[in-house]
Order: C-alpha cells, then structure tokens, then sequence
C-alpha cells in the first residue's frame, strides 16, 4: 500500500511539472519589442478667454441684480462677434454666497461672482473683444488647437511614426542576423497637444482708455506626438 501510494504521488508531481511546462512555454527567441516616436510642433490656432467680476453688498438680491447687469453688459458685446464655428460664446459660473461676521455669529453681507466665456479661432476678433467689455474684467487666458487642426496633423505624424517602426524593425533584424520580419501586436498611441495659458494681468479703464483696444495674444505651437508600439517576428 505504501509503495502503491509513493507512485501515486510521484506520478502526480510528473504530471504537475508537465503541465506547467505546457502553460509557461519558453519565450520566443525571433521575437523582439519596439518602439517608435514622431511628433510635430504647429502654431495653436483657438484661443479661450473667460472674463470674470465680483460684487459685494449687503442685500443678496441687490449683488444678483448687480452680477447679471455686468454680464448681460458684457453678453451684449460678445454675441456681436459669435459666429458658428468661429466664436463660440457662453455663460460661465454664476455663484452668491454669504459673508459672516467675525466668529461665525450671523451674516454680515454677500459676495457674488460670474464669468463669460468667449473660445474660437478668430483670435483677432477675440482679442479685440477685450478692449469693448468694461463690465467684467479678464481672468484667464489659454491657446489650443482645434479638433480638426489636430486631426489632421495627427494624421500626417502617425504615417512618420509608423514609417519609423517599420524601418527599425527591419534595420535591428538585420542585425541580428534574420532577412526580413513579420508584425505581430501594435498599439498605436496619440497624445493630446497640451493648452498654453497665458498669465492676464489686471487691464483697468480710463476714461481715456481707448475702446478698441485689443489685448496683445502669442499663441505660439503645440506638440502632436504620436507613438508606436509592439512586437514583430524576425523570420530568416
């Protein structure tokens, strides 16, 4: 009994280890890993100005009433430059709150703020913009590039990319001895070009200010980067 357990337990193990030779085949030795990167630097071509102003007063109703004059002032301004897919032109936060006295013991006043947000790719229009607007002042800044500018620059760098997947696969077979190779697994990866915010400084009005005075805007380039990954066999 005990030598008929003894082999139970040895063909068990011989089993075991034929299994797991099965499941964790040796790795490929014709196989190898790349990787290739293009990218592309173009000039950003949309521009994004969210223009804000705050109010302080005792009455709720009063700062609401003083917010909504100051944006449908500012409103008012910018749907003379909206065009469709141009300007595009919307209403941003519009939020009151409570002020409390010292301590905490009840409520002293209110505080409000509102924003209008004005993105397209008129950025001559845009820009202008901001000398017209007196009732709300300028708080932020950004340059991107449009869905179809990247689209179509993404385009261009993906075919470089790949281009330079296939010319080193072929280059380091060579090099390892075997005539050509074969594509296995490829991923295919984009990355966004990043928006550029540009810091606003304080613009106060005169009565000597000139209306049309345009906020002065560099939107400089954005990077499309495309990269390409996988596997490829070498084959002799």
């Amino acid at each position: 009994m005990k030598q008929f357990l003894t082999l139970l337990l040895a063909a068990s193990s011989l089993a075991a280890v034929a299994s797991n030779a099965q499941a964790d085949p040796a790795p490929r030795r014709d196989a190898l890993n790349l990787s290739a990167t293009a990218q592309i630097e173009v000039p950003r071509d949309t521009i994004s100005l969210a223009f804000s102003t705050s109010k302080d007063g005792a009455d709720a109703t009063a700062v609401q009433n003083a917010l909504k004059l100051a944006l449908d002032a500012a409103l008012a301004e910018a749907k003379k430059i909206a065009k469709p897919g141009q300007v595009e032109v919307q209403t941003g936060n519009f939020s009151i709150y409570p002020r409390y006295k010292n301590g905490g013991n009840g409520i002293a006043g209110w505080q409000g703020t509102v924003e209008l947000l004005v993105e397209g790719r008129d950025q001559l229009a845009i820009s202008q913009l901001t000398g017209r607007i007196n009732s709300m002042s300028i708080a932020r800044v950004s340059f991107n590039l449009s869905r179809e500018a990247r689209e179509k620059h993404e385009a261009e760098v993906v075919a470089q990319a790949i281009a330079r997947f296939k010319a080193k696969a072929g280059d380091y077979a060579r090099q390892f001895g075997y005539g050509s190779y074969q594509i296995g697994e490829v991923s295919v990866n984009t990355q966004d070009a990043m928006p550029y915010a540009m810091a606003a400084a304080p613009r106060l009005k005169t009565a000597m200010a000139v209306q049309d005075e345009a906020l002065p805007v560099e939107a400089g380039k954005a990077t499309v980067s495309v990269n390409v990954t996988g596997v490829v066999v070498m084959t002799k």
